[in-house]
């Protein structure tokens, strides 16, 4: 792994508790990044084939276009080029939008992929039939109409459906994982909220998500997950790459992104910024806890003077503490600036050593906004 970059010039600050003789490090440089606009990212490739009429959408004649831009069709899609036994994880969201059905009332809607949006599939439900049954019977219905097999994961990000997507897919063998990385999906109701729901003509504008996302105040850090040493550090995204390549070939626990197709274009010597945490515990550490927590994000709180770490769904971990001063509180800034600059891009890193060249575990990051639905 290239060396990560420090600035020696930043001051020592105190940490969380558990952890002794943190340092914190100055500003990064400034960082580009080149991320095309939602409406434009051709990498997703979301497919109208085979499409159906929604049961609870208003009637075709209400919408003059061509079957396959029809807001209210349905999809149901697997590329003829995928295997479909290699469909073995989806991600998954089933809550209304703001649209109205022929009764006046919410449209609710399930809507699956799998991370490479390989397999595709939307339908429309009404508000009175949402129950883990409907859902659980959804879920066969889409293996068995593209034939792929049952999935071995469902990633979802909503804490309010835990309890129905869960009964769901326990009843038919699957393990339910509650995480914000179903980074496809979010980005694909995005792109349906500009391309289908605005265009439904039963769209109620500025309707409010029924589920909003929990951002939960931060918990005190599990001590499990304690590390001693932290720092702010930044790596050139060609050096991230060559690191999320190989955390196969050295058995390295961590996880990637498929930036080619989140429609993320980074040139390789940008600057990515990132949190590097050594601890002599750093395998247990990396391996076998954090590496099962679905880790989603890392900020800097300003205002509170501390890091917070953000896993699962809701759940969100003071990192770690510094003394707020004028320059760390400048520094911790420039860090979420570099990070924001990167349209949400940045890792974490755990290692033995502050200055170790080897990664033990290695998550690359992508902190989105929250959906509009």
């Amino acid at each position: 792994m290239a060396t990560l970059c420090f600035n020696s010039t930043s001051p020592s600050i105190q940490p969380l508790k558990p952890i002794s003789k943190s340092q914190f490090y100055a500003k990064p440089n400034t960082v580009s990044f080149l991320l095309s606009s939602k409406s434009q990212q051709q990498s997703h490739h979301f497919k109208p084939n085979s499409v159906s009429e929604s049961s609870v959408s208003v009637p075709k004649e209400a919408f003059d276009d061509n079957e396959e831009d029809d807001p209210t069709s349905e999809l149901s899609y697997l590329d003829p080029e995928t295997d479909p036994a290699s469909v073995t994880e989806w991600e998954l969201d089933f809550c209304s939008r703001p649209i109205l059905d022929i009764r006046g009332k919410k449209i609710w809607e399930l809507l699956v992929c799998d991370s490479s949006l390989s397999l595709q599939y939307t339908k429309y439900f009404p508000n009175n039939v949402i129950n883990s049954i409907t859902l659980k019977d959804a879920i066969v219905t889409i293996s068995e109409d593209l034939g792929v097999p049952l999935p071995e994961k469902v990633r979802f990000f909503r804490s309010q459906m835990q309890t129905i997507i869960t009964k769901a897919c326990k009843e038919l063998g699957i393990k339910p994982v509650p995480s914000k990385r179903c980074l496809s999906l979010l980005l694909w109701l995005e792109e349906r909220y500009e391309s289908i729901y605005k265009r439904h003509p039963g769209f109620q504008k500025g309707s409010k998500p029924l589920l909003a996302l929990d951002n939960p105040f931060p918990m005190e850090l599990p001590e499990n997950l304690f590390g001693e040493k932290w720092a702010f550090v930044q790596l050139p995204f060609s050096a991230v790459r060559d690191e999320i390549s190989s955390l196969d070939e050295r058995f390295v626990f961590g996880a990637g992104l498929d930036l080619d197709l989140l429609g993320i274009e980074v040139d390789d010597n940008t600057l990515i910024p990132g949190l590097a945490v050594a601890t002599s515990r750093a395998k247990p550490l990396a391996g076998t806890w954090m590496n099962g927590l679905e880790v989603s994000s890392v900020d800097a709180d300003t205002g509170r003077g501390c890091l917070i770490l953000s896993v699962g769904i809701s759940s969100r971990y003071v990192y770690a503490t510094y003394k707020k001063t004028p320059t760390t509180t400048s520094e911790a800034e420039a860090w979420e600036a570099a990070k924001k600059a990167c349209g949400g891009l940045h890792f974490l890193a755990i290692q033995e050593d502050l200055n170790s060249d080897d990664c033990v575990g290695f998550w690359l990051l992508l902190d989105l906004p929250p959906p509009p639905v």
